[in-house]
């Protein structure tokens, strides 16, 4: 057995794939105090389907593969270990400099952002490497051992080392590395030209920061996990989901937490993907992820997953950077979750604050007062308050009518029906902005695509969502549900490491080139006999981050012939260079010498050797639903429509709306003019 374990804001997903290949779905609320509690509630849920002990089932385990938001609600707020950042002498306002930009450059009012470590934990060591490598000022053992003091006076629970030029000559990093494990054993450290030897200072120190701020409370949520699973039985691997798209061994997500960051919502363009290919014709894919709290959104083109340098961990150039490539997903505060409210001028709002798994909706009966979006489909009747999560949980009809007649049908002074659906129009509206963002604002027009519908609260509007950017036409996969789960069911091992080598084409250094890549190779083929031993295929690539003479930000490209071993195959990654240039700019300059910065291998192995697999029908703790019930539709009201079990359409039958189709996990719902047919791969595929 393979267990998938995504623990979201609202809901902790769980997919277990079976010796026969077959899929099995669990959700449990998260806890958001101890989300480890969510996770072995998931289990016993499903031990209790298996009728076996929870301790026989994860006694099945080969994989359990885990995605969590703990580290990224951590940082939102504020909840990191208290941290010192040791830098180069004369150097101490990398973090408050940062780099420049705004969203908004003509609106001043907004306070200059504050760094991710304040100047106070901020500390200068003597010490100085040119951009050659060589050394200018030798590390001073007596200005490290004050600074060594006062943190230990500080109470400081983890220290990020990042000098200046460390990337070239990491010599005197290594050596704070060595005396810190002498001084202060106890506290965790991170060196910036380990974790992440990039050009940018600014970047640099940010990822390093942002990763030793981690560590201790991401080792203790991993062990902890590790220990209670296997308390209780597990005895198989742990791995753990990364934003760049693949899995790592959990003791190496320990060592670097930071690459747990938005690791969640990663795994659903890899899910989407493997869904666009068998169920459309489509070669461009909006991969749409709806939870509890937040809309996820990426672009799949032509078969690739969107990657992007330019993860922020909050608004763009106020928040901080992440400083690693990661999967490009835009997120935004709209889920089921999401709470509606009317400000002071009488407009009505819907997020970005959420109510979570604690107190959760209105309708949930668990203390939550404000209306959101669930309550919002509640009283619409597209959710069945009897059959919500397959009738394990009981919705509160009453709660959810008084919480939007309180704060939204008598500020607004309209009716309920009217209120319900200007929370969900508002929350469609602004999922709407979120894919434009990705698509019309990049050039790129939606008519032409196919979108993938997942999450738990997909199907409640992504009809409207289709309609509403012209797509060709809605996937709402078997599994959409849990969309970012089956992602990593189907995840690759994933590494990279990455080197600093700067030459140019118009004086190649092959022998340097060549030197930068075998060292990169062996890095990967380590990783390949350790942590990936357990493979069943793998694949190394190689990248380079190249750019124009002088221009100040690079490209990353593969490197296809040779590895750029002679004159033609340099010649060849010019003329792959400049083409590239022209798609994402529109325009090259093929007489402009073409500078190489960053070097980086990848290396992917294969865990899995058959082929995601479909869901087994599931024994309801509520065997029949109404066939029948009334539902707002817009210009129509209130109608009586059929209301149909996923599991009852057969393949290749159709249904016409207006309809809603019913899940344990989901509710689809089919708007007037709208068809759902069932896919060979058992995927509803619905036209308009």
């Amino acid at each position: 057995m393979r267990f998938a374990v995504d623990t979201g804001g609202t809901f902790t997903d769980l997919v277990i794939e079976d010796s026969k290949g077959k899929l099995h779905i669990f959700k449990s609320p998260t806890t958001p105090n101890n989300p480890v509690k969510g996770i072995l509630s998931a289990f016993d849920k499903a031990s209790e389907y298996f009728s076996i002990s929870t301790f026989d089932l994860l006694s099945k385990g080969e994989f359990l593969l885990h995605g969590t938001t703990r580290a990224t609600n951590a940082i939102v707020t504020s909840g990191t270990a208290k941290t010192a950042f040791l830098t180069t002498l004369g150097h101490p306002d990398i973090l408050v400099l940062r780099e420049g930009g705004r969203t908004d450059p003509f609106n001043f009012s907004v306070p200059f952002p504050q760094p991710y470590i304040p100047r106070s934990l901020t500390f200068e060591v003597t010490e100085r490497i040119s951009a050659q490598g060589k050394i200018i000022t030798p590390l001073s053992k007596n200005s490290l051992q004050k600074v060594i003091s006062f943190i230990k006076k500080k109470e400081i629970e983890s220290i990020a080392v990042c000098l200046l030029w460390s990337t070239v000559n990491p010599i005197h990093e290594k050596r704070i590395g060595k005396i810190l494990d002498i001084e202060l054993p106890k506290i965790p450290f991170t060196l910036s030209h380990e974790l992440n030897p990039v050009l940018r200072e600014y970047r640099r120190a940010s990822s390093t920061c942002i990763d030793a701020s981690l560590k201790p409370l991401m080792t203790e949520y991993i062990l902890n996990l590790q220990d209670n699973l296997k308390e209780r039985g597990f005895q198989g691997r742990m791995l753990m989901l990364t934003s760049k798209g693949g899995v790592m061994d959990y003791k190496e997500i320990a060592e670097a937490p930071i690459h747990t960051v938005g690791s969640g919502p990663a795994m659903a363009p890899i899910a989407g993907r493997y869904f666009a290919k068998i169920d459309s014709k489509s070669s461009t894919a909006i991969i749409a992820d709806t939870g509890g709290t937040t809309y996820d959104v990426s672009l799949v083109r032509n078969g690739e997953i969107p990657m992007t340098p330019e993860t922020w961990l909050g608004e763009k150039y106020q928040g901080n950077i992440l400083g690693f490539s990661s999967v490009d997903v835009k997120s935004i505060g709209a889920g089921g979750g999401s709470i509606a409210w009317v400000d002071e001028g009488g407009l009505l709002h819907v997020g970005p604050k959420s109510a979570g798994a604690n107190p959760g909706p209105a309708c949930y009966g668990k203390g939550g007062i404000f209306p959101t979006v669930t309550d919002a489909c509640l009283i619409l009747g597209y959710i069945d308050a009897d059959y919500f999560l397959g009738g394990k949980m009981k919705l509160d009809f009453s709660k959810a009518r008084k919480s939007i007649n309180e704060h939204i049908c008598k500020p607004l002074k309209i009716k309920l029906n009217e209120g319900a659906k200007a929370i969900l129009h508002l929350a469609t509206e602004n999922m709407v902005s979120a894919i434009e963002e990705i698509t019309v604002h990049q050039g790129i027009d939606p008519r032409n695509s196919v979108l993938i519908g997942g999450g738990g609260a997909a199907g409640l509007n992504s009809v409207a969502i289709a309609r509403r950017l012209g797509c060709k036409e809605l996937i709402i996969p078997e599994t959409g549900s849990v969309l970012s789960a089956t992602g990593a069911i189907m995840s690759e091992l994933h590494a990279d490491f990455r080197a600093l080598f700067f030459t140019s084409s118009n004086n190649f250094d092959f022998k340097g080139a060549q030197r930068t890549l075998k060292k990169l190779k062996i890095k990967a083929e380590k990783f390949i006999k350790g942590t990936a031993e357990s493979h069943l295929d793998y694949k190394i690539e190689f990248w380079v981050e190249a750019r124009y003479k002088s221009q100040v930000w690079e490209i990353d490209l593969p490197i296809t012939k040779n590895l750029l071993k002679t004159k033609q195959s340099v010649e060849k990654f010019r003329k792959d260079f400049d083409k590239s240039h022209e798609n994402i700019f529109a325009f090259s300059d093929p007489n402009s010498p073409i500078e190489f910065i960053g070097w980086r291998s990848t290396v992917n192995c294969k865990i899995r050797s058959r082929p995601i697999g479909k869901i087994k029908e599931h024994k309801f703790s509520k065997s029949h639903i109404s066939k029948q019930r009334k539902a707002f539709f817009d210009k129509k009201g209130l109608l009586q429509v059929q209301v149909i079990k996923l599991e009852d359409i057969m393949k290749n039958h159709t249904v016409k709306g207006p309809a809603i189709i019913e899940s344990p996990f989901t509710t689809i719902v089919l708007d007037i003019g709208s068809k759902a047919i069932r896919t060979n791969r058992a995927s509803l595929k619905i036209n308009f």
